[in-house]
């Protein structure tokens, strides 16, 4: 994911950015993500600042802390780092991708999210966890905006960030949006490991919009559409 210095080593999903509004009092950009897939892994207690149990479940699915928890049987070049599952069935290693994304659902569960790469452009591709906690998803093509900051990891720091999100899209004339609904619906989205410095991390929280969001904020800012 990255080192304890910031340096970002990882590959991204690709995203086109429709619009990026960087002379607001809080800044954010408008993108547009295609397809995707996740492997994600749900917490149901515990401290909402420790993201260690959910990340260390999705690492060791891909591989990164020691022999990969998946039943491919495929070996695959050119992905860091290799590794093996069991004397006799060989685990796949998955390269790591930036961001790793948390939400919070109902009843106070929180879920953590690794973006699979682009090579697994199928779900019968992705190889399928050991873990029955770490479960497959795909998402389909998805556009929001995305507001960057450095620091901390906590939740309530996040949570400030969405906040400062929600005010500035009201204040740009945006409908349907208030502090109540960005905090039920955003994702923090982190881009390097826990432990680097927080003044040189990149944190993004995230937030999908309708069509009709997308739209009006695009041609109010610079007349582009997704059409």
């Amino acid at each position: 994911m990255g080192s304890v210095f910031g340096k970002q080593t990882v590959a991204e999903p690709f995203f086109e950015v429709l619009l990026d509004r960087n002379q607001a009092q809080t800044q954010y950009e408008l993108r547009h993500y295609p397809e995707r897939r996740y492997a994600a892994t749900c917490v149901y207690d515990g401290d909402a600042d420790d993201t260690s149990p959910p990340f260390r479940a999705l690492a060791n699915y891909i591989g990164v802390f020691g022999k990969p928890q998946n039943e491919s049987r495929e070996s695959i070049s050119a992905t860091t780092p290799i590794v093996y599952q069991g004397s006799t069935t060989k685990g796949e290693s998955i390269a790591m991708t930036a961001p790793v994304v948390t939400e919070e659902v109902e009843d106070g569960k929180r879920v953590m999210k690794f973006m699979l790469p682009a090579e697994y452009d199928e779900l019968s591709k992705v190889p399928k966890p050991i873990n029955p906690a770490v479960k497959i998803e795909e998402i389909p093509p998805q556009v929001g905006v995305v507001h960057k900051y450095k620091g901390s990891l906590k939740a309530e720091h996040n949570k400030e960030m969405a906040i400062d999100l929600a005010d500035q899209l009201m204040a740009d004339g945006v409908e349907g949006i208030s502090e109540e609904f960005v905090l039920d619906n955003f994702q923090f989205w982190g881009y390097n490991p826990p432990m680097t410095i927080p003044y040189l991390r990149r944190n993004e929280v995230w937030l999908q919009l309708t069509e009709e969001q997308v739209e009006y904020l695009t041609q109010k800012y610079n007349n582009r559409s997704l059409n």
